[in-house]
């Protein structure tokens, strides 16, 4: 009953509910807790992200469909995220020369600098766990893991399905 009064709901219809509500409704606390953090370092959770992402590929430069591809959130934009990293000097972006229409984007010396500021600091970020013990931590990663692919299961059916409509 603890997760129905934090919400103000009566009941959930199955367990499998409650789950999915007490992800979504955590994910929010963990969001939160994540943008302040990366806001005292002038960046979102999004834009330390990609330049996550951007250091690990360091020299080689990337396309925004690949930094898109690799983001935690799938649904951020990666071309106006790249031209904030940009506008911060925090990433270089010069044109693809195989293919004009695309960009490569590394990044910069001032990005490296920031996000290793940040690497000194993200200790503070675990502390959000620390109500977990390492072994609780372990299998909820397990967990979370088989809830992402209940998901692409459950995608590939929907997918299937509605061409079987469309087919008809």
């Amino acid at each position: 009953m603890i997760l129905e009064n934090e919400i103000g709901i009566s009941a959930f219809r199955n367990e499998w509910q409650k789950a999915s509500v007490s992800i979504l409704y955590t994910y929010g606390f963990l969001s939160n807790g994540y943008e302040s953090f990366f806001k005292q370092h002038g960046l979102t959770t999004q834009q330390y992200n990609a330049l996550r992402i951007l250091r690990d590929q360091f020299p080689k430069p990337v396309s925004t469909s690949f930094l898109r591809e690799k983001m935690l959130d799938k649904m951020s934009d990666a071309s106006r995220l790249v031209s904030r990293l940009g506008a911060k000097g925090l990433v270089e972006v010069t044109q693809n020369t195989a293919d004009k229409r695309l960009v490569n984007i590394v990044i910069s010396e001032e990005g490296q600098k920031v996000i290793g500021t940040i690497d000194k600091d993200l200790h503070q970020l675990d502390a959000v766990m620390q109500g977990l013990t390492e072994e609780e931590a372990k299998t909820l990663v397990e967990l979370l893991y088989k809830v992402r692919e209940s998901l692409k299961t459950a995608d590939e059916r929907i997918a299937a399905k509605e061409q079987v409509d469309a087919d008809a």
